[in-house]
């Protein structure tokens, strides 16, 4: 399944005429957007059914609103203007380090995940793990087939190491990190052909290992095999 050219061409004219007047005389074309994308959420479940544990997640528990909050944000448009969904156990409200699918045209799309917003908490107890077994982490982010597909890690950094950690030399960028997360972006000709779905499962697959390394540190959370 692939994303529809007409998904891209509303999210495109969304982002020139955000407002609330133009939604209104465009909804119906939304609503039969979202409900393509809500069918390739569904399948997307099914899909990572297969190496992650997925039972009771529905739609509901995976999309986003397209409607902004804009009480506290500067930015006063109504209307996100991408289309997006998460995929974990539990749904995107579980607190687990999930796969997260953005959909927004000029090459904008992209699979990603990671810690991006960590709790003091979970920064305290990444680090911990890092100290005591940064090799498994570089081992999976620093792989040839990781780095082909992800790149280098993006996110905010220490300026020094955190004190009380005297690291190897390897695992000291990963220690100053605030935050770690990946991407793997897709153009729009990729959404749009027939073998995006296959395309995005791979990167999902690659990206495993990383969230299954980031979910053990924060959840003691084993990685799900499917029998």
């Amino acid at each position: 399944m692939s994303i529809s050219p007409s998904l891209l061409a509303f999210l495109s004219e969304l982002k020139q005429h955000n407002s609330r007047e133009w939604f209104a005389e465009h909804k119906a074309s939304y609503e039969s957007e979202k409900a393509i994308f809500d069918g390739l959420i569904e399948q997307l479940i099914q899909e990572f059914s297969a190496f992650e544990n997925m039972d009771g997640v529905l739609k509901k528990h995976c999309s986003y609103r397209l409607y902004r909050d804009v009480r506290f944000s500067k930015n006063k448009d109504p209307y996100k203007t991408w289309f997006s969904a998460s995929f974990s156990e539990g749904g995107r409200k579980s607190g687990y380090m999930d796969y997260y699918l953005h959909i927004e045209p000029g090459g904008k799309s992209f699979l990603g995940g990671g810690m991006y917003n960590p709790t003091p908490d979970q920064l305290a107890a990444y680090r911990q793990e890092v100290d005591y077994n940064g090799a498994t982490l570089r081992g999976i982010v620093e792989s040839p087939s990781f780095v082909k597909l992800f790149g280098e890690a993006e996110g905010d950094l220490l300026k020094k190491t955190p004190k009380g950690f005297d690291p190897d030399p390897a695992d000291e960028v990963y220690l100053r990190r605030k935050q770690l997360f990946y991407w793997h972006h897709f153009s729009d000709n990729e959404l749009v052909s027939p073998d995006f779905t296959s395309k995005l499962m791979l990167a999902a697959m690659h990206l495993k290992p990383f969230l299954d390394f980031l979910n053990a540190t924060f959840f003691d959370k084993e990685p799900f095999l499917k029998a």
